[in-house]
Order: structure tokens, then C-alpha cells, then sequence
């Protein structure tokens, strides 16, 4: 898959917005305007839900630009201290997506940078046309592309696993933790929301609430399922084949036997030297404590302890 997306990046990579989670953001932002216009004024404009989301019934009658529009999801403020708070995690939330998405581009590259985005775009599509067409026919898609934002964290984690960030802006735990953690409630999201979803539906007061939950969990379902789907087709899978793996073992193995023999050439140098005294025979593997040397004096090569190495008698030929 891999090659595939080489060629890919070859022949389409010219066409690659650079720094695309600058746009993202942005859009981000744009929804974030929307909802304070919501939440915060008493208007109730309610613009997203009315106009610009993704409403398959209105699509179908004409309304084109909602799939495009449905990317401007809003994002919620509420009164009081709740708008200060609001406004830090959004402020926070905007600062990890620009750290995710640079990340990611510059770990991938553009084109595969892009491609991952585009291709959560188009897969939200499918989930919201498939609900409508569906035997539960749900018009509305309410989830936006959020989760899709939030799926970067996944890509992120893969990547640099050991990355630490201030829990509480206290408690410093790696990105790898926290993305299990994270896998694990947006698990539980999907169960709560399908739960929910037929629940309300068969309870027939709130159909269109259930409609909603349905429509979160299948935009959960989407983002892993693109964040999984990329990863799978980047990954290297020669490195793991039963070729490659028999290799490694080859190239071990000759490594292994190398070593070993190295050692075992040193071991027997050195017990291939044996020291052995002309007087008395005592050598150094009985006595390793002794020291040997050659007289000078003595024709021939001769060698003695140290206990008779002044005392013997030169040998003369």
C-alpha cells in the first residue's frame, strides 16, 4: 500500500495545500464564532443547525453547500464563568491541533498529511448518506468533524509516543498513556450513544434526540476508522513479512556466530600459552599466582619461576 501511495504522492503531491492545518483551525475558529453567537446571545440564530450542517434531506433538495459547510461545527460556550473556561480550553484545544497537524505533516509529509484529512472529510459523507439512506433514515448528521480533529491525537501519539504533557498543569504523563485512556472513552461514547440512540427511538417522544446520538456514534466510529485505515496503509509491512523476518534471523544468527567465535579464539589464545617452570615444572595454570620469565643468560629458550629464576644454573650448550 505503501508503493501505491508513492505513486500517488508523485503523480498528485504538486496539488498538496502546504501547512493545511493552518485552514483547519481556522475553520475550527469559525465554528467556535458560531457558538458563542448561539450560546452567548439571546438570538438563538441557531445558524449551523439551520444552514449549515450536514442534512442530507436538504442536500438532496438542492442545498450542495452544506457539504462543504458541515466542517464549521460550533463549538460550545456557556454564561457566566463558564465563558472564561470555555474560552481557555478552546484557546488550548487550538494550540494541541496545531501541534498535532504540524507533527503530522512533518513526519509524513504534505500529500499524506492531506490525504488523511480529506479522506475523514469524504468518509463523514459516506456514514451521513448511508444513516439516510438506512432503514432508521436519519436526515441530520450532527456530529460535524470534530472527532475527525480529535482522531489527529491517535495519529500524534503513534508518532512520538514519549511526548509528556502537564495533566492538571501538574501531573506530567507521556502521550501514549493518555491516547489508551482516550481510546477506551471513545469507546465508551460509541456504546453510550447507540444505547441512547435506540432507546429514544423506540420510545418514539425522542425520536430525533436518538437520531442525534446515533449520528455521534457513527462519526466516533468514522474518525477511528480513518485514523486506523491510514495507519494501516502507511505502515511498512516488508518489515514485518515472513521474508524479512527470516532475514533478521539470518543476519543474527551470522552476528551471534561471529561474536561466539571471536570469543572463542581469545579463549583459546590464551590458554594456549603455557608458562612452565625448567626447575621445578610448576606452570601457571597450577599456580596462576607465579610469575615467569626467560633468563638471558641461558642458551636456548628457558623459562622460570620466580623462585629459581636467579638460583638455577645456566644452561650451556
Amino acid at each position: 500500500m505503501n508503493q501505491w501511495l508513492n505513486k500517488m504522492e508523485k503523480k498528485y503531491g504538486k496539488y498538496a495545500i502546504p501547512d493545511l492545518t493552518r485552514y483547519v483551525v481556522g475553520m475550527y475558529c469559525i465554528g467556535a464564532v458560531l457558538g458563542m453567537l448561539d450560546d452567548i446571545t439571546f438570538l438563538r440564530l441557531n445558524i449551523y443547525y439551520k444552514w449549515l450542517c450536514l442534512d442530507m434531506n436538504a442536500i438532496f433538495h438542492g442545498q450542495i453547500w452544506r457539504l462543504f459547510t458541515y466542517l464549521l461545527e460550533p463549538y460550545g460556550f456557556y454564561r457566566g464563568m463558564g465563558f472564561v473556561i470555555s474560552v481557555l480550553f478552546l484557546v488550548i484545544q487550538v494550540n494541541l491541533f496545531f501541534m498535532f497537524g504540524r507533527s503530522l505533516e512533518q513526519a509524513w509529509g504534505t500529500f499524506r498529511f492531506n490525504l488523511y484529512f480529506f479522506s475523514g472529510y469524504i468518509l463523514n459523507i459516506v456514514a451521513a448518506l448511508i444513516l439516510y439512506l438506512g432503514p432508521l433514515h436519519v436526515p441530520v448528521y450532527y456530529a460535524g468533524f470534530q472527532y475527525i480533529y480529535w482522531a489527529m491525537f491517535f495519529a500524534f501519539a503513534m508518532i512520538r509516543p514519549d511526548v509528556q504533557f502537564l495533566v492538571f498543569f501538574l501531573i506530567p504523563v507521556k502521550v501514549k498513556w493518555l491516547a489508551m485512556l482516550d481510546a477506551i472513552y471513545m469507546a465508551y461514547l460509541v456504546v453510550e450513544n447507540t444505547v441512547l440512540g435506540i432507546r429514544y427511538m423506540n420510545d418514539g417522544v425522542n425520536a430525533l434526540y436518538g437520531l442525534g446520538c446515533l449520528s455521534q456514534a457513527a462519526a466516533i466510529v468514522v474518525a477511528m476508522a480513518n485514523f486506523l485505515i491510514f495507519f494501516f496503509m502507511t505502515r511498512d509491512y516488508r518489515k514485518i513479512s515472513p521474508q524479512a523476518v527470516r532475514k533478521r534471523q539470518r543476519q543474527m544468527k551470522k552476528k551471534w556466530d561471529f561474536r561466539s567465535n571471536v570469543h572463542q579464539a581469545e579463549v583459546k589464545r590464551k590458554f594456549s600459552v603455557r608458562h612452565q617452570c625448567a626447575v621445578c615444572g610448576r606452570t601457571q595454570e597450577e599456580f596462576p599466582d607465579l610469575e615467569f620469565r626467560y633468563c638471558s643468560k641461558c642458551e636456548g629458550n628457558y623459562e622460570y619461576c620466580s623462585d629459581h629464576l636467579f638460583t638455577h644454573e645456566h644452561v650451556k650448550k
